[in-house]
């Protein structure tokens, strides 16, 4: 390997170490933020997108690889679909998370946890030939996509399924001009791909689904299905309703009917691409 890359995974593992140690110390917020009806959504969304294709793909058990998959939020949904899910994470406390959420579920056999970067994955895991491999919520912490979308891809067989997700950089000014009413943020935000998250406060790249798809293609995907999550509920300011049983029910089939339609996934909070991998 050449030293370019060698530097590029030096900064990689220092981020991804310490944004591990932050999610290590938000892990409250962040179950706070799952159980919120936004995240809800993210999941819920994301998992009706997913289960669209899966049929195709054999038929009983699928072995699935969830990177960066933290505390198994989309691996126990899969696990309760009866497939076998690798969870990969950096953060120790994450994946402990992960495996309270698997026994709590009844799920504990389904659902395997390993510690370990995914750019340098156990040999077993690498040489996997899963079915399914899903990068959710990892894009924006990485400062070389393609590098990361390519040892994404390794584990996953010709023919298998990739999920990829990521906050949508479009979102950005649209949210900050509705929920803030800070125009001339919004107005900066239109030029900038840089932003953070409060719930670990680290800082983001932002990118897009029109970005991200050609790289899936160079890297041998085809068939790049476009989806978005949340393209209504983070422009809906009345937070307090969306707690509402009645109402949260209306936003998700709203949500549910938005996610594959245009124009509104390019203005959803979050872009979902689901390819199949033609090439290994």
């Amino acid at each position: 390997m050449g030293s370019a890359w060698r530097r590029w995974a030096g900064r990689y593992r220092q981020r991804m170490a310490e944004a591990a140690e932050k999610f290590n110390t938000a892990m409250s917020a962040w179950r706070e933020w799952q159980e919120a009806p936004w995240g809800r959504l993210r999941y819920v969304v994301g998992e009706v997108n997913l289960v669209r294709h899966l049929d195709d793909l054999a038929d009983g058990p699928l072995r699935v690889l969830d990177l960066a998959g933290g505390d198994g939020g989309d691996a126990v949904r899969l696990a309760a679909r009866g497939h076998h899910v690798t969870i990969v994470d950096h953060a120790p406390t994450m994946l402990a998370a992960a495996a309270e959420r698997a026994d709590a579920g009844g799920l504990a056999e389904l659902i395997t946890c390993v510690q370990a970067d995914m750019h340098a994955l156990p040999a077993d895991l690498a040489a996997g030939e899963f079915d399914v491999v899903l990068c959710h919520n990892l894009l924006q912490y990485v400062d070389d996509v393609r590098q990361t979308l390519s040892s994404a891809l390794g584990p996953l067989r010709a023919g298998g399924l990739f999920s990829v997700m990521a906050i949508n950089r479009h979102s950005a000014p649209l949210t900050v001009a509705v929920r803030e009413m800070d125009l001339v943020a919004a107005m900066a935000a239109l030029d900038t791909d840089q932003a953070r998250t409060q719930t670990f406060d680290a800082a983001l790249t932002l990118h897009t689904a029109e970005e991200i798809a050609p790289v899936l293609e160079e890297l041998g995907c085809r068939e790049v299905r476009h989806y978005g999550i949340r393209c209504v509920c983070d422009y809906v300011t009345d937070d307090e309703r969306k707690h509402d049983p009645a109402f949260y029910n209306s936003l998700e089939r709203l949500e549910l009917a938005m996610t594959a339609r245009h124009p509104y996934m390019h203005t959803a909070r979050l872009f979902q691409l689901i390819t199949r991998r033609h090439e290994k």
